[in-house]
């Protein structure tokens, strides 16, 4: 669920304005589960943009304070919103720890890294949404770790169905700055794309697991 229309539309044309949306509709990108995609949103980009990243900081701050007032810990999904979250934690004065996707090999062999009380009230800060498959089992590390888990805020999200139904199994509250929908009106409106990569792109999202170019 975006956090409201307005930032939704802001923070799609930022994330457009320093090139964060790629597109290669015939050349269409792999993801790590396999899936074509003919679109491509890099949110690390978003780091090198001191402007468009504090605006990005302060309004998931701000979200957070919002929504989630009685949370103690932040905790970033390893590796693309440790930055992101750690921005996020600062701003609100709050323990930083970040996840991830599986315990080191060697030293302590830690899956959470930081300082986290057992039965904290932690909020996930992630920076980009697909099916939802890897940020949840962030969530399920903390939760098996005692934590409490109050939800996850995250910059952007595909709006797949499946996510949807991943968080509703998951028993989380999703929010983002903004999504896919927002994102195709803000590329419609610039003007730059002609009428064969929109419907590509519509066409795309119906059902990205059998997608081909």
């Amino acid at each position: 669920m975006i956090l409201d229309a307005t930032t939704a539309h802001e923070t799609a044309e930022k994330l457009m304005q320093i090139k964060a949306i790629k597109l290669q509709p015939k050349e269409p990108f792999t993801w790590a589960s396999g899936w074509k995609s003919p679109i491509y949103c890099d949110n690390r980009i978003t780091l090198s943009y001191p402007e468009l990243r504090n605006f990005l900081k302060k309004s998931l701050a701000e979200a957070l304070k919002k929504l989630h007032p009685g949370a103690e810990v932040i905790a970033g999904v390893a590796t693309g919103a440790i930055a992101m979250g750690a921005l996020v934690a600062d701003e609100l004065q709050l323990p930083f720890v970040y996840v991830r996707p599986e315990p080191k090999k060697h030293g302590r062999q830690n899956q959470i890294e930081g300082e986290l009380p057992a039965k904290s009230k932690v909020v996930v800060v992630e920076d980009l949404i697909s099916t939802g498959g890897s940020s949840l089992k962030v969530v399920n590390v903390l939760r098996d770790s005692g934590a409490d888990v109050q939800g996850m805020l995250a910059l952007f999200t595909y709006a797949f169905r499946i996510a949807e139904q991943n968080f509703a199994e998951a028993n989380l509250d999703l929010h983002t700055l903004s999504d896919y929908p927002h994102l195709l009106e803000a590329l419609r409106k610039s003007g730059d794309l002609d009428p064969e990569t929109f419907k590509t792109l519509i066409t795309w999202r119906e059902d990205p697991s059998v997608w081909q170019a």
